[in-house]
């Protein structure tokens, strides 16, 4: 019997990019559903140097704070058109946007909040973080996965509002690593 030798270990990048990538990815709300929103941002890697083979992922609740998901025990998602996920990978320059639908509370104690994977080159594992909104000051303050964090790393996972578009760029090492979560 032969003994063999472990297993090179592979990074989840960079051709996830490509592969998981499709056409309406970003477009978690239909374009024309009243109340839609952008949220755009850039990938970074510990250098500063911008990431452009990332694969963002997005996940949340509608506005009235319901999954589309039959467990859920708030009943279904009721608006039309809106898939409460979305896909896309960074551009030649990091970038990344969605255009979705604000995000209700999930119960008492989350803030409005979506959850954001993050999958690239170099990383062993996905990446889990949160984007919490700008004009939810009192509900962010009292969230409980914010309240874990140290105060300029809560800063981090708040989107900023430049003419309309909640900006949220990832920073995945560095000075100003963007909060990562173990789930």
């Amino acid at each position: 019997m032969t003994e063999f030798g472990a297993t090179p270990s592979q990074t989840v990048g960079p051709f996830l990019s490509i592969g998981l990538v499709w056409a309406d990815g970003a477009q978690v709300a239909a374009a024309d559903t009243m109340g839609g929103i952008e949220i755009a941002g850039q990938v970074f890697d510990g250098a500063g140097e911008v990431v452009p083979d990332a694969l963002i992922e997005i996940w949340q609740a509608d506005p009235d704070g319901r999954f589309p998901h039959p467990d859920d025990p708030r009943g279904a998602v009721t608006y039309p058109g809106f898939r409460s996920f979305g896909r896309c990978a960074t551009d030649a320059t990091g970038h990344f946007s969605f255009h979705t639908l604000k995000p209700g509370r999930v119960d008492d104690e989350q803030a409005p909040h979506v959850d954001v994977t993050v999958l690239a080159r170099g990383l062993l594992k996905h990446l889990v973080t949160r984007l919490y909104f700008p004009d939810e000051t009192a509900a962010n303050v009292a969230d409980p996965v914010l309240a874990t964090l140290a105060e300029d790393e809560r800063a981090r996972l708040v989107a900023v509002d430049i003419d309309g578009t909640l900006h949220f760029d990832i920073h995945l090492q560095g000075e100003r690593e963007t909060p990562f979560f173990t789930v």
